[in-house]
């Protein structure tokens, strides 16, 4: 997913949103507390959401923050990347292609109404429908039936996907095309959320406002400024929430966000820009943050573009190898990143050190790949960023190092927010590289291949396609066991070095911090801060 998410562009799945897209305000509740909010609440920095609250709708992690506060999902990961059931009692399958789902009983959305087999059912057909235009509705391509709600060209022939069936209030089945040993895994993604009925009155306005069955209800949202969610005692996940209350807070700058968790008028960042990294510990003492999660940050080529359009994948393994991850990561990022080592991170099942010489800086084997390639079509390329996330240093700083090694001029492109990035990648609008992140969705290697370079994947933004690989990553979808469908993917990652969809830079470490007001700050498998346990003082 993109952002911090699948997001979660970083997601689902899902680009790595590293700050918030406006300036913050200082929330307008009554009963102050030390912070800026109402008494008993928490804030973060989280940005303007790019679409709508809608969980099919939402694939980056500003978005992704406030989807996961008010909805529950049948399923979700420890800290570890292990199953935890929340609103299922179970999900099993005998031959990896019929799912059966349990749902524990007396869950209710937040206005009364009891979730069951119908609003997942009910849901999932609406978000899978070409009519309903979610960005997330490749995410239930695997189901029986999703052509004939989503077909290729034309109108949708069915208005339901053959494969759910509702057995009863608390149970229903799901059916694949094929054998998916990992597809349990892929439910734990937001956009599998269920939906009320009164949702289906008026999508536009619910998108606004919207009803969910998770730890908090809705309050307000007030655009560019802040999100505000309400604990709601009605909750029965593991997650439930031990304060009263979030604001979701947007931000400009990082710096901005920082110098208000400093002064007490902001609990929580997510991650501080490189210009307070050399001080936060300092700052921020025992509240202060650093722990690996499973994101990769990479260089996206937009493969309709100009400059690389048909480009020899040499040239892209040149670029790479012209990119000095080690003095980088150790300087300009303040020793928070690890240099990429291929194109999954650790954390997730199946990452490998790939056995190649494309990551190791080597300028002069950078010139000859380039060379030998027929270079970069005149000699320049941009790598579009968003200037709100913390990116203008360290893509200033490989922009250099690509221009020392090999000629090749590399200059940046800014975007003034992640919203505006987003939309210049979803309408193939990148000149030439984009800054690429992807934050796991579930914590298998699959999710760093088949959502972001199959042909079919909708977060596949540099549109990158290539037969084989599609045929690969279809053929690791249909092994007989979990075991063997990641050792299958770990096959197509070392394939994917020959053709370079993306450029792998390094693996993220999350590196925020929380304010003296708060407790209990803790990060979760995605890199998330989770909210939900954090408590005030």
């Amino acid at each position: 997913m993109r952002g911090a998410k699948s997001a979660k562009w970083v997601a689902g799945a899902i680009v790595v949103a590293l700050a918030a897209t406006a300036c913050g305000g200082n929330g307008d509740g009554e009963g102050k507390s030390k912070g800026s909010g109402p008494a008993g609440y928490v804030s973060i920095d989280v940005g303007e959401p790019q679409k709508p609250l809608i969980p099919a709708d939402t694939n980056e992690s500003n978005g992704s923050y406030v989807i996961q506060s008010i909805f529950t999902q049948l399923l979700d990961f420890d800290s570890k990347g292990e199953i935890v059931y929340t609103n299922a009692e179970s999900v099993t399958s005998d031959d990896s292609k019929t799912w059966t789902v349990k749902l524990k009983k007396g869950w209710k959305f937040h206005n009364g109404e009891e979730v069951t087999s119908k609003s997942y059912v009910d849901a999932w057909n609406w978000y899978a429908n070409i009519k309903n235009n979610q960005q997330n509705s490749f995410w239930f391509q695997d189901i029986k039936g999703y052509d004939d709600v989503h077909p290729e060209k034309g109108a949708p022939k069915a208005e339901s996907m053959s494969g759910l069936k509702v057995v009863d209030d608390h149970t229903f089945t799901i059916e694949l095309k094929y054998k998916m040993p990992y597809f349990n895994y892929k439910l734990g993604y937001t956009t599998w959320a269920p939906l009320p009925k009164v949702f289906y009155d008026d999508p536009k306005a619910f998108g606004q406002k919207p009803v969910g069955n998770g730890p908090y209800t809705f309050e307000k949202w007030d655009h560019k400024k802040l999100i505000q969610v309400k604990a709601w005692d009605g909750y029965q996940g593991p997650n439930k929430a031990k304060n009263k209350g979030v604001q979701f807070k947007a931000y400009t700058t990082l710096e901005a966000a920082y110098k208000d968790v400093v002064s007490g008028n902001l609990d929580m960042i997510r991650q501080v820009g490189p210009t307070d990294l050399p001080k936060y510990k300092q700052d921020l003492g025992d509240g202060a943050i650093e722990q690996p999660y499973a994101a990769i940050q990479t260089l996206t080529p937009a493969f309709y573009s100009k400059t690389f359009k048909d480009i020899d994948p040499k040239v892209l393994q040149g670029l790479s190898m012209a990119i000095d991850r080690d003095t980088i990561t150790k300087t300009v990022l303040n020793n928070t990143r690890t240099p990429a080592k291929g194109f999954t991170p650790p954390g997730v099942k199946g990452n490998q050190n790939l056995d190649t010489d494309v990551f190791t800086y080597n300028p002069a084997k950078a010139k000859q790949l380039i060379k030998e390639g027929g270079g970069v079509p005149g000699n320049k390329f941009t790598v579009q960023y968003n200037t709100d996330g913390g990116h203008k240093e360290w893509v200033t700083a490989v922009c250099e190092s690509i221009r020392k090694a090999t000629g090749v001029d590399c200059v940046g492109d800014p975007k003034p927010d992640f919203a505006t990035d987003l939309e210049a990648r979803d309408n193939d609008q990148v000149k030439g590289m984009y800054r690429g992140g992807w934050v796991a969705d579930y914590p298998v290697n699959a999710n760093f291949m088949k959502e972001l370079y199959h042909t079919t994947a909708e977060a596949n933004n540099g549109r990158f396609s290539n037969k084989e690989i599609d045929g690969l990553m279809n053929k690791a979808d249909n092994a007989n066991s979990l075991d063997e469908s990641v050792k299958a993917f770990q096959e197509v990652e070392k394939k994917l070095v020959d053709h370079m969809p993306a450029i792998p830079l390094w693996y993220y470490r999350i590196n925020g911090g929380h304010g003296k007001n708060v407790d209990n700050v803790n990060v979760d498998f995605h890199g998330d801060l989770e909210v939900w346990a954090v408590t005030t003082k």
